[in-house]
């Protein structure tokens, strides 16, 4: 057993899941947008949400990036399976993360002929779709996919049979939606989630009495939602039956209480899970309760968020558990040794990998330096640049 190999799985597997926890985090941005019309009831306050949102939407924008980049490096079989077959969903995540980009780009251009309205419902579409897609397209690494992978043609140098993975339904994806609620459930848990991150950061950034009035009132009414869907989800994964790979590589199907079993054999993923946990609720609950306004919640609840999301993925891959379940033929369920890059990429990779400390850098000095002073109505008129 080559156990350098093992541990580079391990390793990608946690590198994938840190960018992914973290890009989750940053959704704030698209959480935020939701809520422009919400606390802001003017168009100077509508304008000054969208610029404290629009100085971030980069942020979240390169952490996907980079994320995607090293699922696909890491992992090249997902990519096959999943971009290959669920491309209906994909897609739409796609297009989402462009009108994005086309909203921040010309909402406030001279002669903009669709006018702002238009801009505005772009970023709407974004924040909607976007967290509610991309929470739904996770749910499918817990409930699993229908499709099939024949893995002999990996190896098949001849060229005559590319066909690797097969999807084995004819919606591109989009029957996560309807063939299991659970998906749906996350993907609205990651709507609420980010909306609640958005009020916090927005509280943390704006120093605008009303809207800091209306953002600490509208906390409350995303919250509960939030820990509706968010706790089903997760006591439905926790109970319910799961895959895990037996001697072999061969699927086990059936396992009773897999995703709770995976908890109580890696207490230090347990111990993350309940801190993150802690963290989201303590920067909700001081936000809300506290008398005074209350500023710092978006960095309890943000390290929280993605600390609970970096547990919930390593439990999917870790402790000989399928990270991508085939409902269609168990067998072809991927894992992080069946569908990891070789050795020799995996450990050239890892060299590379120190540029992640890099993202994080960069996230983190452009946010100070954007960061050290409240935005305010009169200041976004004097920019000469605004989103």
């Amino acid at each position: 057993m080559d156990t350098t190999y093992i541990f580079l799985q391990h390793y990608w597997w946690f590198l994938v899941s840190l960018l992914g926890a973290l890009f989750v985090f940053l959704m704030f941005v698209q959480g935020g947008q939701t809520l422009i019309y919400t606390l802001g009831k003017s168009e100077d306050e509508r304008t000054l949400i969208i610029n404290v949102l629009g100085r971030k939407w980069e942020f979240t924008f390169t952490t996907l990036v980079t994320f995607g980049g090293a699922f696909f490096a890491s992992f090249p079989l997902f990519y096959s399976t999943s971009f290959g077959g669920a491309y209906w969903v994909w897609m739409l995540i796609l297009i989402c993360f462009v009108v994005q980009a086309v909203a921040y780009e010309f909402r406030s251009k001279a002669n903009n002929f669709l006018g702002k309205k238009t801009y505005e419902a772009f970023l709407l579409v974004n924040g909607l779709g976007g967290t509610v897609l991309v929470g739904t397209a996770v749910g499918t690494l817990f409930t699993g996919a229908n499709f099939t992978v024949n893995h002999a043609n990996i190896a098949d140098i001849t060229g005559g049979n590319l066909t690797i993975s097969q999807w084995k339904s004819p919606f591109g994806g989009l029957e996560a939606v309807w063939e299991n609620p659970l998906n749906v459930m996350l993907g609205l848990a990651v709507f609420f989630l980010a909306r609640i991150l958005g009020i916090l950061y927005i509280t943390n950034s704006v120093d605008n009495s009303n809207i800091l009035t209306r953002a600490k009132k509208r906390l409350l009414y995303e919250t509960v939602p939030f820990l509706v869907f968010f706790l089903g989800f997760l006591v439905c994964i926790l109970l319910s039956n799961g895959y895990a790979i037996g001697d072999q590589q061969t699927i086990l199907t059936g396992v009773p209480y897999k995703y709770l079993n995976n908890f109580l054999a890696m207490p230090a993923v347990l111990a993350i899970f309940l801190a993150g946990v802690v963290g989201v609720l303590w920067g909700i609950g001081k936000t809300y309760l506290s008398k005074q306004t209350y500023t710092k919640g978006i960095w309890f609840a943000g390290i929280g968020t993605v600390l609970t999301v970096l547990a919930l993925l390593l439990i999917a891959g870790y402790n000989n558990t399928p990270y991508y379940r085939s409902n269609f033929d168990p067998q072809s369920s991927l894992t992080i040794f069946n569908s990891s890059s070789s050795k020799f990429t995996l450990t050239a990779m890892s060299i590379v990998s120190v540029a992640i400390v890099f993202v994080l850098a960069y996230i983190v000095y452009f946010w100070r330096v954007m960061n050290k002073k409240k935005l305010t109505i009169e200041e976004i008129k004097s920019e000469s640049h605004t989103y």
